[in-house]
Formats: structure tokens, sequence, C-alpha cells
């Protein structure tokens, strides 16, 4: 009985931290869509290092706590975006005009 009702509680305790880890995209595209439904028509969403300095304001986390989602409302400046993007252009991000 004590066994079972252990293996119970193990089960329910891991569940919480398996459904945390979710695909940075989807998630960006979920953050994406919601911000777009409340009527913003020009932000930029960009996903980055955990360790990277934001320039805005943090939305959301994905990648098992490895990377986060940064949201800043108007449009990107030319040549500036998450670290390791090509100049041009951020990677992972998006800009709704």
């Amino acid at each position: 009985m004590t066994k079972t009702a252990l293996a119970v509680l193990l089960a329910l305790a891991v569940t919480p931290a398996l459904a945390q880890v979710k695909d940075c995209d989807e998630l960006k595209a979920e953050i994406d869509a919601k911000i777009t439904n409340n009527g913003v028509e020009m932000f930029t969403t960009a996903i980055v290092d955990m360790d990277a300095p934001e320039d805005g304001k943090v939305v959301g986390t994905c990648g098992g706590q490895t990377k986060k989602i940064v949201y800043k409302r108007g449009a990107m400046p030319l040549g500036e975006g998450a670290a390791g993007a090509p100049s041009g252009g951020a990677a992972g991000s998006t800009s709704k005009q």
C-alpha cells in the first residue's frame, strides 16, 4: 500500500516538470497571437538566451528554462536583435505592422 501511494505521489510530482518544457517557437507563436488579439499592431518578440540582457519585457521562458522570450512594443530598428542574430534582423523575432 505505501509503495503504491509513494509511486502515485512521485508520478504527480514529476508531471508538472515535464509539462513545463515547451518548444520555444511554439510558445512564441502563442504569445504573438495573444498580443495581436489584444490589439497591439506593432511589436517585436525575440527568443534569447536566459543570461542575455533584455531590451524589453520578458513574457515567457522555454527550452527547459534556458531561453526567454522578450517583448517590445513598436518596431525593432534594423540591425538590432537577439544575440548571435545576423545583422539586418533578429533571429526569432516578429514584427507586426
